[in-house]
């Protein structure tokens, strides 16, 4: 399939990566105190449209920027790249390189955390800080753990699921029915309110684009390559950290998650917990923008 029908016409697009065109959103105030931007990446299933409440309120006092990564939002979903966070990684370098051109605070939540965290890494004197909502990511010690013979069995069973393509396919075509995507944000949003249809139709849409299917594939399966533990990104990172924690959340707020954080962050790490879940800059936007603003302002 030719490149241009990955893409929606009515999309204005401004940047490439691997000579793909990537959805982009960007906006500044008039004057702003400092020399430096705000890139906000998104995490799984979702898009530049999950910063709604934040772009606005941001960028009256500082350069935002904002896109969706390649395989998801109104970005093209090609079938000839390998997904991982790696990948991801080197698009969130690449923009701060080549569209932003100036120290820059890459904001991530979930899967857009690990990128961030990643990219934030690599920058070297591009890199003003990172901001991590809730990320993804695994550490070496989770990794290394001895596991138990039932442990082993689940991952067992797990990994002949998911390589089954029959499979995949009904729980994709089960996962982006509205209805489940509804019910999912609602297991990890503690305030329900901006649970709405904009938000769901934003996540249902760009699952109905062609190659959708396969970044779903390419993400859950077991096999899949993975980029570095989040031990070692955090002895590669430079540059002042945030960690805003969404405090009820299912899925990466657990003890021992915590515990590994607290061991392997930087010292110049400043953590805030919130009453919240997966993705506080959504569920709580005053709030979070409000923490952001004040420790971009900080620095």
């Amino acid at each position: 399939m030719e490149k241009s029908a990955l893409i929606d016409s009515d999309v204005n697009y401004d940047w490439n990566f691997l000579n793909y065109p990537i959805h982009t959103i960007s906006a500044k105030p008039e004057q702003t105190s400092k020399e430096c931007a705000i890139l906000l990446i998104h995490g799984f299933g979702a898009s530049t449209d999950h910063w709604r409440f934040n772009i606005p309120i941001l960028s009256s006092k500082y350069e935002v920027h904002a896109m969706d990564l390649l395989g998801f939002g109104k970005s093209p979903k090609p079938q000839d790249v390998e997904y991982s966070g790696s990948l991801w990684k080197d698009q969130v370098v690449a923009y701060v390189q080549e569209k932003i051109k100036k120290p820059t605070i890459v904001v991530g939540n979930s899967l857009g955390g690990y990128a961030a965290l990643a990219a934030g890494a690599e920058l070297n004197d591009l890199n003003a800080g990172v901001i991590l909502l809730n990320a993804a990511g695994y550490f070496s010690e989770e990794k290394t753990i001895k596991k138990n013979m039932l442990q082993t069995s689940i991952e067992t069973v797990a990994g002949i699921f998911l390589k089954n393509i029959v499979l995949q396919r009904l729980i994709f075509e089960n996962m982006r029915n509205p209805k489940n995507i509804k019910k999912t944000l609602n297991q990890v949003y503690v305030d329900k309110k901006n649970v709405d249809d904009f938000l769901v139709e934003s996540i249902r849409k760009p699952s109905l684009d062609f190659g959708a299917f396969n970044v779903f594939r390419s993400v859950f399966n077991p096999s899949g390559p993975q980029g570095l533990p989040l031990d070692k990104l955090f002895a590669k990172l430079n540059a002042p950290l945030l960690l805003l924690w969404g405090g009820k959340d299912p899925w990466m707020n657990t003890p021992k998650k915590r515990n590994l954080y607290k061991k392997f962050t930087p010292k110049n790490t400043k953590e805030i917990i919130l009453d919240a879940g997966h993705c506080p800059h959504d569920e709580i936007p005053e709030l979070v923008n409000q923490h952001i603003l004040d420790w971009v302002d900080s620095l």
